[in-house]
Order: C-alpha cells, then structure tokens, then sequence
C-alpha cells in the first residue's frame, strides 16, 4: 500500500491596507528605534541623560514657541500683517528655553531628591502634595509674571494684577492635572524623563488656556470697538502697547 502526497503551493495573500501597516510601522520604529536604540525617541533620552538641562531648554522653548502659534490661529488672533507668528512666538520661546526649563529642572530635582528611594503609597501620596502645595505656585507665579511681561506690562502694579487675577484660576487646573500626571510618572516613567512629560501635559493644557484666553480677549476688543463685527486685521491690543 502507497500513500501519495500532492504537492500544494502557498500563494502569498495581499493583505488588506498592507502598504499603509507597513509605512505606519517603519514610521513608529524610526521614532522609537524598535528594538534598536536608534530612533528619535532613543536619540533624544540618551542626549536627556548626558546633557540634561540643555535637552530640557531646547525642548521646553519649541515647545513653547509651537503653542502660542497654535493657541493663536485656534483663536484666530493674527499680526498687524495678518500672520499667526507673532512677536509673541519668539518671546515665548525664550521664557520656554530659560526661565521655565531651568524652573523646572532645579524644582523636579529637588523634589526627585526629597523622596529618592521611597516607593511606598504613603511617600508617593507625600510627594503629590509638596508638589502641589509648592512646586506648583512657584512654577506657576513665575508664569503669569512671565506673561504678564511678554503681554506688555512694566510697571508693578499691572503685574501684580496679573498674578492675583490669574494665579487660582491656573492652580485649580493644576491641581486637576498635576496629581494625575505626577501618579502616572511615578508609575510608568523613569525619573529622567519627568519634566519633558510634564512639559508635554504643560504644553496641551497652556495650549488650551492660551487659545481660550485669546477668543474672550478678541470677543471684549470687538465688543468695545467694533461691535459686533470682526476686527479685519485680527489684532489685539494688551495693556496700552500696539505690539509685542
């Protein structure tokens, strides 16, 4: 008795969207590296280890540069020449590059120093509070002063005005969003990488504030001036300047 074996041939199947996974998958190992440690991601944490705080200035000023240009055409607030990249754009990127990553660096690592070692439910609880309670009103105040100036204030009195007028408002969103983001880093990042993360979460919420902040101050301008209709133009003005 013989037993016969047909030869099968194994046609290879097109696989629907194939050429769309495959760019999508070559897309994200580029970023991440894969399993390699040459991607963008992996570049960019190996310089966050070697050179710290100027990883954290670049990243923080483009970060911030790239918000008042997006918070500025969410809003529509354009230029005198009707351009979104206003002469706040590079102002913001200055204040990103050396005042809040500098801020931040120290405080973050202080604070990574403070509880260094201390895994436990109560440190981690610890270290949510003395991040909000002091962190947080340091990191913010210098914010509004930040602002403040870059809107056009010099005098004393419109600074401090703007710090009392902004300074709960902008608490009370970080002490939404700061417990949740800290939770998360101490869960899932490793401490080196914390204040871009925060700098990512910073982004999006001031990206949000910043646009919203833009509409009611367009939506008053053109109450008072024009009505109801639009400014052509789109500008603003803040304090008594024609331009910042």
């Amino acid at each position: 008795m013989s037993v016969k074996f047909e030869k099968e041939t194994v046609r290879d199947i097109p696989i629907p969207g194939g050429r769309k996974h495959e760019i999508a998958q070559e897309i994200g190992e580029r970023l991440t590296g894969g399993e390699s440690t040459t991607g963008y991601l992996a570049a960019y944490l190996q310089q966050l280890q070697k050179n710290p705080l100027r990883t954290k200035m670049l990243t923080s000023g483009s970060l911030s540069a790239l918000q008042e240009v997006l918070a500025s055409w969410i809003a529509h607030d354009r230029s005198k020449h009707g351009h979104y990249f206003t002469a706040r754009v590079p102002k913001m990127a200055i204040y990103g590059a050396f005042i809040s990553a500098p801020l931040g660096h120290v405080l973050i690592t202080i604070l990574q120093k403070l509880f260094a070692g201390r895994t436990s439910l109560k440190a981690k609880i610890l270290q949510i509070l003395v991040s909000n309670l002091i962190v947080s009103p340091i990191q913010n105040t210098v914010y509004l002063i930040s602002m403040a100036i870059i809107a056009g204030a010099r005098t004393f009195h419109q600074v401090r005005a703007t710090v009392r007028a902004g300074f709960m408002p902008v608490m009370k969103v970080s002490w939404i969003t700061s417990p949740l983001a800290l939770a998360f880093a101490q869960k899932f990042l490793p401490e080196y990488t914390w204040v871009p993360f925060f700098n990512i979460v910073a982004f999006v919420i001031g990206t949000y504030i910043n646009a919203h902040t833009k509409k009611k101050r367009l939506a008053a301008l053109r109450k008072k001036h024009y009505g109801d209709g639009r400014n052509n133009s789109g500008r603003t003005e803040e304090y008594s300047r024609r331009d910042y």
